[in-house]
């Protein structure tokens, strides 16, 4: 392997590895505010022993995940200089500020929220977590403005004399219609992420009969929560596929290996073949106009084959190869909508087992609802491999190649060298993660509070 494919190899790994904990911290912390609000507002006690039991492994998942996303920032310095003193004007802004405010707001809430039980008032103390809430999801957005920048560079302008893009409008970077819908499917994945992680503590809990009224409460919430959530993520993931059609022609027919343009275009739900040395795959159970309206919300919508757009790009940016890695466009697409699909049976299953007053006793849904908090991790991944791979071979869209963004200095042995260190590192983070998470996640409930007595800070 070349220096260029192991400094994007690295990257991606850190990227995805650190991409497993922010959407645990953005869902579970709004999934424990809502918790601790209903104690506030009802005095419940199961209601704060819940609060307290999930808080803890969000701030477990805090500790060890925001470790992991401060190696991403060295990397711009490390193996992409290039790029970054070429887009460094625009970049580094919201980059910038995600670490210096957003950041900042969650990690000082978040610790004000952890030792101030009983040292501030029950209000001031409610307020804190729902700012971890707000600095969590601030955060996301920040970055979410750097990447959809990246994706559909909007709010700039040329320096004539570098030749590099000039910051001009920052308001754009939050209206850039990428940015908009991005965000909010971001958001909304990590709500699907923290419901089905409540859900399946929950159900590990329920089966051993501990806390049953308590754990049943934190599963009702985690349904209520998960279903409408997974719909609007459904859709909005829909309607980003959409504008991702105008702006990126090329990833939305890579995720269809449609080398082709088609009116009306079928959806494969499997294919054999299709890669880049392969334009005539054999579709599998191909579904008439779902293509179409995927990619453009008309029922016969055009949608041009990755032949059209090759032939578009090089007219406009001279001879290369611009077709991403069809495979992992086309699967990533599907692993994450079949998976969706999959953890929506299994809620829709959990809200009427609610209905009929069985959640709680239902012995084989509480153990596939324990299975299944693998799923939305998995789909984040395919959400992200989808979206960074179906940008190749740009690192900006339209402005620099990937290859042209990679540190001059760089050499194979330095950056490989580093990426098993990172692997070791991030190996054995890992394992620290799943040991902590999973040992709190098995404990049982510490006692209802003695009305009156103080109580301790989060211990671990």
């Amino acid at each position: 392997m070349s220096h260029l494919d192991l400094a994007r190899l690295q990257f991606a790994m850190t990227s995805v590895y650190h991409f497993l904990f922010v959407p645990v911290t953005i869902g579970l912390s709004f999934l424990t505010a809502l918790l601790q609000t209903g104690w506030h507002r009802t005095g419940r006690a199961e209601l704060l022993q819940l609060t307290r039991f999930f808080g803890t492994l969000l701030v477990i998942n805090t500790a060890v995940g925001g470790v992991t996303g401060l190696v991403q920032e060295f990397q711009f310095g490390m193996d992409w200089s290039a790029y970054s003193r070429t887009v460094g004007h625009v970049f580094g802004a919201p980059l910038a500020t995600e670490g210096l405010a957003a950041f900042f707001l969650e990690s000082t809430f978040l610790g004000l929220w952890l030792f101030g039980w009983d040292r501030l008032p029950r209000r001031v103390h409610l307020a804190t977590i729902w700012l971890v809430t707000a600095g969590a999801a601030l955060s996301a957005a920040f970055i979410m403005a750097a990447n959809s920048w990246m994706q559909h560079p909007v709010g700039h302008g040329i320096d004539p004399s570098t030749g590099r893009p000039q910051l001009n409008d920052v308001w754009k970077l939050f209206t850039n219609s990428v940015f908009l819908r991005g965000y909010l499917h971001v958001i909304l994945a990590s709500l699907v992420t923290g419901s089905v992680l409540m859900l399946a503590v929950s159900a590990w809990q329920l089966r051993r009969g501990r806390g049953p009224l308590a754990f049943h409460a934190s599963a009702r919430l985690a349904l209520v929560v998960l279903v409408p959530v997974l719909l609007m993520a459904m859709l909005v993931g829909s309607e980003l596929g959409v504008t991702e059609g105008k702006y990126q022609p090329m990833k939305i027919a890579g995720a269809e290996a449609q080398w082709t343009t088609c009116r009306p275009c079928s959806f494969s739900l499997f294919q054999i073949g299709g890669g880049k040395n392969d334009d005539t795959p054999t579709k599998i159970i191909a579904i008439p106009h779902l293509l179409s309206l995927l990619a453009t919300n008309h029922w016969n919508g055009q949608v041009l084959g990755l032949d059209a757009v090759q032939a578009q790009y090089q007219q406009r940016y001279g001879p290369g190869d611009y077709v991403p890695d069809i495979f992992i466009q086309y699967w990533s697409m599907r692993v994450m909508a079949y998976l969706a699909a999959v953890v929506l049976l299994v809620g829709l299953w959990g809200l009427w087992l609610l209905w009929r007053k069985r959640l709680s006793t239902a012995r084989w849904f509480l153990r596939v609802a324990v299975w299944i908090v693998a799923l939305p991790f998995l789909m984040n991944t395919a959400g992200w491999l989808l979206t960074e791979n179906g940008r190749q071979p740009w690192i900006v869209q339209g402005i620099q190649l990937t290859r042209n963004g990679v540190s001059p200095s760089l050499t194979t042995t330095t950056v490989g060298t580093s990426l098993l260190v990172f692997f070791l590192l991030y190996a054995a983070l890992a394992i620290v993660e799943a040991v902590l998470i999973s040992r709190y996640a098995r404990k049982e409930l510490a006692p209802p509070p003695v009305e009156g007595k103080p109580q301790p800070a989060l211990t671990y």
